[in-house]
């Protein structure tokens, strides 16, 4: 376990002028508050934010972020405040030890809308402050060194966790060795079998090959020095584990077939040198064809800069080389957190070069952030995401040569759309590198697009198949709702104009506005949609614009020769027996005094009609089921219950059921309904009130805890007069902040 003095003196090694104060401050809290604290393994707790701050260390970061990384876990874990922590440390380090503590709450593995706001939450703490992902991203890497004290589902979940979402942020922020460390460390526990294979294959080679990487250092080293590079410096190793297994299943190749497993990098003093270096190699041994990239020339977006290159190089063996400065070597290794070393004036800037005032990553960071507003539900923003994290790279210029850099598969399409989301729906053909092409041709690095546009066109729903960019694919799903949103909007406007003619009243959206927020409509467009795809009925729209108009419900009743007739214990419905044609052929007449000669079809007077749980209000199709003994009565359905799947083969227990009320019938009737609330101070409050805004009556309820902490379940029994105001329920509880999901619960 890392001393006092000994984390003092890693951090003044690169940084002389460090706050020795606060480091041994921060140590000495951290120590006494984790106290006698054990980890899985048995070792003191205060030993892991002691190997998280060595990590940080390592990367040359501040005294504040090394600070940070002793307090991250006080908060969740201890009897510290960030109170305490603000007047003790200010509130920099305060704010950015509770923002840690809130993101290790998260679970990121959990899937769809769940995960989707978890990876929000995180993404949006990362670009308030970077050095939340460093810390971050240090704690991750030493839970994963530690991980083999804990259960095999905790190991298989948390190693899921880093996989999908940790490993791969890491390398967008340029932080590639620690992205091969993630990847290696959580393939260990995802696919052990895999792990144990190929680790003792690479095993098996090392010991054949035994002073074959050294050999090629000489040589290599030898070559460069002999043509002037002097300062060159040559490094090689052996491929990881995790880069070879994911080789032999992308490229469905065996072990055996794998040729390039070894990768030398090539560090020389500024950017003439990298291309003197590569003409040098070149020069000696044959390139592989195909396997030279400029990264250089063409940075990637996490400011990664190198030149690739594969060559049949000495004893014969195929080698990737990896040649770069100084600086680029830290970038490599470092990433963002060699760009926060640089702007404190801490780095010195080797050779020619000059560092970008602001990291490209993070620029990355904030364009993803952006994408929150445009994504229009979770689950878009997921995939929008995870396509952003993990597609490689093609590269391609506009007509002025602006740099535009997509996912491997692109299309035009997905050019226009990183270009604008405007480009992108006009979109109706493009020329690559002068040429027509379809807008279906994957583009290939260095390919030239121009996109040819057209004022009318709108975006069909088919692109959404063909193009790879979350971007895109969210733009194309925006623009078909609207186009679905327009013909409905014309839709409901005639409708309305009709009823509003009918009631000798003008229709206009002017008159629509006042009226919004009883109808639950944000906008008027809304709401006429809304009428167009049946959601809102038109005379709703026409008694909110018109509170004082008045139509007169005509009940009509069925004729006695229907078959139909009441019963005392059901007012405000009609019965019908199965295979019954007239009433009259049961001696039935209609009105109530038609139940005393009962018994029909061993039916009596007394006959009980109830509703089934889930409940039926008028307005909904339904059927009435006869118990098995006829003595104990009739349930009633909705059409919609899965329930009566039960009954399909039964059929001489169905009866047709019809309602049958009259103006001056007050009744209520049941109705379940399901509602997803954020979990907040309030949240059923403000449910309860809109609920006794519409003059509906709650009869029960239950409230749980949903799987994900962020989130409550309501489950409530109301009782509406019909259809009609219980839609009018639900449409003006979707309108609320506070609420999630909900649904009509009919089994």
């Amino acid at each position: 376990m890392m001393r006092q003095y000994e984390l003092v003196e890693r951090v003044q090694k690169y940084k002389p002028d460090a706050n020795e104060a606060l480091l041994n401050k921060a140590y000495v809290y951290a120590m006494q508050k984790h106290g006698q604290q054990k980890r899985a393994s048995g070792d003191p707790y205060i030993s892991h934010p002691l190997e998280v701050a060595a990590i940080l260390t390592d990367m040359h970061l501040d005294e504040s972020t090394i600070a940070v990384a002793l307090l991250h876990d006080t908060i969740e874990d201890t009897t510290a405040t960030r109170a305490e922590i603000d007047e003790l440390f200010g509130e920099d380090i305060g704010r950015l030890v509770e923002g840690l503590t809130k993101l290790k709450r998260l679970d990121l593995v959990s899937k769809k809308a769940k995960q989707a706001e978890n990876l929000r939450k995180l993404l949006l703490a990362i670009s308030d402050d970077v050095r939340v992902l460093l810390v971050k991203l240090a704690d991750r890497l030493h839970n994963m060194r530690t991980l083999d004290h804990m259960k095999a589902e905790q190991k298989a979940r948390i190693s899921e966790e880093t996989m999908d979402i940790y490993a791969p942020l890491a390398g967008r922020m340029g932080m590639q060795d620690m992205r091969d460390e993630l990847e290696d460390l959580s393939f260990r526990y995802i696919n052990p079998e895999a792990y144990e294979t190929v680790t003792r294959r690479l095993a098996d080679l090392s010991a054949r090959n035994e002073g074959l990487i050294k050999k090629i250092e000489d040589e290599l080293r030898e070559l460069l020095v002999a043509n002037g590079l002097t300062d060159a410096s040559v490094k090689g190793r052996q491929k990881k584990p995790y880069s070879i297994f994911r080789k032999m299943q992308s490229k469905s190749l065996s072990f055996e077939q794998l040729s390039d497993l070894y990768g030398f990098r090539i560090v020389v003093g500024n950017t003439s040198a990298c291309y003197s270096a590569l003409g040098i190699v070149h020069t000696r041994w044959r390139v592989v064809p195909g396997r030279f990239k400029d990264y250089i020339s063409n940075p990637k977006q996490n400011d990664y800069r190198s030149i690739h290159t594969t060559i049949v190089g000495p004893s014969r063996q195929r080698i990737e080389l990896q040649i770069r400065t100084e600086m680029m070597q830290e970038i490599a290794e470092y990433g963002i957190a060699a760009h926060a070393l640089y702007k404190d004036g801490r780095g010195t800037v080797k050779g020619d070069e000059l560092l970008p005032k602001e990291s490209n990553a993070y620029s990355w960071l904030r364009h993803t952030i952006e994408s929150l507003a445009e994504g229009d539900n979770p689950e878009e923003f997921l995939e929008h995401t995870k396509l952003e994290l993990f597609q490689d790279q093609v590269f391609c210029f506009t007509p002025k040569g602006k740099l535009i850099a997509l996912p491997r598969g692109a299309t035009p399409i997905d050019f226009a759309y990183a270009v604008h989301t405007n480009i992108g729906d006009t979109t109706v053909g493009a020329k690559i590198n002068g040429r027509i092409m379809p807008l279906v041709t994957r583009l290939n690095n260095g390919d030239e697009v121009e996109i040819i546009r057209s004022g009318v066109q709108v975006p069909p729903a088919a692109w959404e198949e063909i193009v790879v960019t979350g971007k895109a694919r969210s733009a194309i799903r925006r623009a078909t709702r609207m186009a679905i949103r327009k013909q409905y909007s014309g839709l409901g406007h005639r409708i309305l104009e009709r009823t509003f003619e009918r009631a000798g009243k003008q229709f206009s959206r002017e008159a629509l506005k006042p009226a919004l927020h009883r109808l639950a409509h944000k906008d008027v467009e809304d709401a006429i949609a809304a009428v167009g795809r049946g959601e809102l009925s038109s005379l709703d729209v026409l008694r909110a614009v018109f509170p004082d108009y008045k139509d007169e419900r005509v009940t009509v009743k069925p004729s006695a020769d229907e078959g139909w007739f009441n019963m005392r214990s059901a007012s405000g419905m009609m019965f019908k027996l199965p295979n019954q044609q007239k009433a009259a052929e049961a001696g039935q007449v209609a009105g109530d005094a038609a139940i005393e000669p009962m018994p029909i079809r061993g039916l009596s007077a007394n006959t009980q009609v109830r509703f089934a749980p889930s409940g039926a209000v008028p307005g909904d199709r339904i059927v009435g089921i006869m118990d098995e003994d006829k003595n104990k009565g009739i349930t009633i359905y909705p059409i919609q219950a899965s329930a009566l799947q039960r009954f399909d083969d039964q059929p001489e227990r169905w009866i047709d059921v019809r309602w049958d009320l009259d103006e001056a019938n007050k009744s209520r009737f049941p109705a379940r309904i399901e509602i997803n609330t954020i979990n907040e101070p309030g949240t059923l409050a403000t449910v309860a009130q809109t609920i006794a805004g519409l003059d509906i009556n709650i009869r029960g309820l239950t409230m749980g805890s949903n799987r994900a902490a962020d989130f409550s379940e309501i489950e409530m029994e109301v009782e509406v007069w019909d259809v009609r105001q219980l839609n009018q329920l639900l449409l003006q509880l979707k309108e609320l902040d506070c609420v999630s999901n909900l649904k009509r619960v009919y089994d």
